[in-house]
């Protein structure tokens, strides 16, 4: 066994030797101490696959090989005596093959070893930081972004809960069929006592809601004591057919337990943003408390956007919003002061769809967009609104009663 550094030539050689030996299976995994190039089809038995647009001031191949040994096994620049072949076999990370490697941008895949992963307790913290940690320390590495991830289903199946509720469970508790659900946000958003967000309440039901949500600025201000309004929302809301969502963000030490509190308070549902941790849905899921759990997307673009070096796509974290059991989630918006593009909404409901998942269209949700957004988007949406529910000059409940109006005439 010795310690090699591998420079870019020699790693460009062994590509060049792997492209013209068409009969092997790796790379001379054991003789280079580098990794396996899969070439015969994917083991979603073992492995999980995950794309990545990659950007390198070298070579596709210098930066997957980067990322495949530096987010499995060791240090990207230099092997180990430590690295034995077995371990290399079973524990890092491969390149799943593709004919461009030399170009300096483009897709790569890495198959990650399943078994690099505690699934139950490790969980969705260290899956993201399998996927997306070290390799933006990496210089010659300048943009890195997931677009891709992949998992056999049955794995899926047998790992994850998926969600108490979803779309179907809240077609059945709220009796809505073939219309999109309408949501009404709490607005203003922090600054009322508990006392005018329940007669707010009561005006949002009254003009329809099937859901409500208070906004994700609203956790737990002294004005506002998530202790003194859940059972005050919560006494009301159990007789009606209506999801009520409250703010619950907060680090991980507190956000559990105030989930166990509103259940125990006979809460509904809890909304808890993505700055709470996206390991936060999973752990509320599997506290199995009957919840329904909204995913509040607000800040996701820090992680999310296209034009950010290093991210992960919206479009992934949708599935995983899913494996961890949301029945809600703001899925974007389409003809509001947001506006995301057709194609790319069209795919996120799809996604949300496949994961019977409630997607919620908001920012800037009017009456007159429900009917454009129906005919392009189908049905299985919410309707999220706030501003123009209380910003109706004849009040709450007439600016609700309007949508819902809209819902009930598609």
């Amino acid at each position: 066994m010795f310690c090699r550094e591998f420079t870019a030539d020699a790693r460009d050689a062994t590509i060049r030797a792997w492209l013209s030996e068409t009969g092997r299976r790796t790379c001379s995994t054991r003789q280079l101490m580098t990794i396996d190039i899969l070439r015969d089809g994917k083991d979603l038995s073992k492995y999980f696959y995950v794309t990545y647009e990659v950007v390198s001031s070298t070579t596709l191949y210098e930066a997957a090989f980067g990322i495949a040994i530096g987010q499995s096994i060791g240090n990207p620049s230099k092997r180990s005596v430590w690295e034995t072949p077995e371990m290399i076999e079973a524990y890092c990370a491969k390149i799943v093959r593709n004919s461009d490697f030399q170009r300096k941008q483009g897709r790569v895949e890495i198959a990650y070893p399943l078994a690099n992963l505690d699934w139950k307790t490790d969980g969705i913290a260290q899956l993201l930081c399998v996927i997306m940690g070290g390799q933006t320390d990496i210089d010659i590495i300048r943009k890195c972004r997931v677009v891709g991830l992949e998992f056999d289903p049955a794995f899926i199946d047998a790992t994850f809960l998926k969600p108490k509720h979803g779309l179907s469970g809240m077609r059945e508790f709220t009796g809505v069929r073939d219309r999109p659900f309408f949501g009404g946000i709490i607005k203003p958003k922090t600054g009322i006592s508990p006392h005018s967000l329940l007669a707010m309440t009561k005006e949002l039901v009254d003009g329809g809601v099937n859901f409500i949500k208070e906004d994700e600025i609203l956790s737990n201000p002294a004005v506002c004591r998530l202790q003194d309004r859940v059972q005050l929302i919560s006494n009301y809301i159990r007789d009606t057919k209506v999801v009520y969502c409250f703010c619950i963000n907060a680090d991980p030490a507190y956000l559990l337990p105030r989930a166990k509190f509103v259940a125990a308070n006979g809460g509904t549902g809890v909304h808890v943003n993505i700055w709470s941790g996206l390991g936060a849905y999973k752990s509320i899921r599997e506290a199995d408390l009957g919840l329904y759990i909204h995913y509040q997307k607000s800040g996701d673009k820090v992680i999310s956007h296209p034009d950010n070096a290093f991210g992960i796509s919206w479009n992934v974290l949708c599935p995983l919003a899913a494996y961890c059991g949301v029945d809600t989630i703001h899925a974007g918006m389409w003809g509001g002061y947001l506006s995301d593009p057709e194609d790319e909404l069209r795919e996120t409901l799809r996604i949300l769809k496949a994961g019977d998942v409630v997607p919620a269209l908001s920012c800037g949700l009017t009456a007159e967009l429900v009917k454009p957004i129906a005919d392009k988007f189908g049905r299985d949406w919410m309707a999220n609104v706030g501003g123009a529910i209380h910003g109706d000059p004849r009040g709450t409940v007439a600016g609700a009663r309007k949508i819902r109006q809209a819902v009930d005439a598609l």
